[in-house]
């Protein structure tokens, strides 16, 4: 998740993840397309969920 996202709201955002009962939420402190911004989190974030389930 952008915690520094300007396009949507980053509580509103926080509000949906908990309401779906997510099991963890992962936040990075980037803009809306922190792909973009921080790929290297971003491909962390991926490569540690693949490794939970795997």
């Amino acid at each position: 998740m952008s915690s520094a996202d300007h396009t949507i709201n980053p509580d509103v955002e926080r509000f949906g993840y908990t309401r779906a009962g997510l099991r963890s939420i992962v936040e990075i402190d980037a803009p809306h397309l922190v792909m973009q911004s921080h790929p290297a989190e971003v491909a962390q974030v991926i490569t540690d969920a693949i490794a939970e389930i795997g």
